[in-house]
């Protein structure tokens, strides 16, 4: 396979095939994200992308589902997307799924028959960095989005039939605006619905503006039990008719799987038996992104 750069999945595509069809990410401008710097953003040749699949074909018979790398597939234009879905259907018929990263500004580009067409032909899920539901922190990070548009994408893409997949960061408001950051993240997430939410712990990336602002004290990285407490309002605020809510990527204090809402209540109960000290939380030498 033919790899550039950073290759960034999420957890969940642990034992996908591959499969890069761009280069970074094109916006690359968030505040926190240092997983593509210096990488300038680029849609891969369809001669490398076809010999990929080709390779796929010969040695990955094994798995069943692809994800497009790297931070932003969908963006590729309608009729070379579908290009690639039908080559992939094509060599791959054994894939079940194909998984892409999404934001706001790619979803707002396809119609909802064109991200429909994607779903028929293979699209199953997509990921979707809300990161937070509060307008304010959401400027401070650069995210390119509002709440509304972020809902109304996220609608879209719910309504096109393709599963989504929500990633959230708790401590990314710092300490002034942790609640409302918390509670305006449920509001959205609660407003679009997604079958999935994953919650992720702040970590500072050396290079990024936030680590520079942390360092000069324009922002504070709050303390593990402030993270707790905003990861449970968070949770109180969100009311999915049904679907995951996860919390155990390893940068997380607490690691946290709830089917939502049988789950909720216990899942409330367990933050504030952690908050109470009961319940030892993961310590630093063991986190990572």
């Amino acid at each position: 396979m033919h790899y550039e750069g950073n290759i960034i999945r999420p957890p969940s595509e642990a034992n996908s095939i591959l499969l890069q069809v761009t280069v970074g990410c094109s916006r690359n401008k968030c505040t926190f994200c240092g997983a593509y710097q210096g990488e300038r953003f680029k849609i891969k040749s369809d001669d490398i992308i076809m010999a990929d699949i080709a390779f796929a074909a010969a040695h990955c018979q094994r798995q069943r589902r692809v994800f497009l790398c790297d931070g932003d597939a969908l963006i590729i234009p309608q009729k070379r997307l579908m290009k690639i879905l039908t080559e992939i259907r094509r060599q791959l018929p054994w894939v079940t799924r194909v998984g892409v990263y999404a934001n706001a500004k790619s979803l707002n580009m396809k119609t909802v028959d064109e991200l429909k067409a994607l779903r028929e032909n293979g699209i199953g899920i997509a990921y979707m960095g809300l990161e937070t539901g509060d307008d304010v922190t959401l400027k401070t990070i650069n995210k390119g989005a509002t709440a509304r548009q972020m809902i109304d994408m996220g609608k879209k893409a719910r309504q096109a039939g393709i599963k989504l997949s929500i990633t959230v960061l708790l401590g990314l408001a710092g300490r002034e605006r942790s609640q409302i950051h918390a509670r305006e993240t449920g509001r959205v997430l609660s407003a679009i619905d997604p079958e999935y939410v994953g919650a992720l712990s702040l970590m500072l990336i050396p290079g990024t503006p936030m680590h520079e602002d942390a360092r000069s004290g324009r922002f504070t990285l709050i303390e593990p039990d402030e993270m707790l407490a905003e990861l449970r309002t968070m949770i109180a605020e969100t009311h999915q008719s049904q679907g995951l809510f996860h919390a155990n990527h390893a940068s997380n204090y607490l690691p946290i799987r709830a089917r939502m809402p049988k789950e909720k209540a216990k899942t409330l109960a367990l933050i504030d038996a952690a908050l109470a000290g009961q319940v030892a939380l993961r310590p630093e030498w063991m986190r990572a992104l």
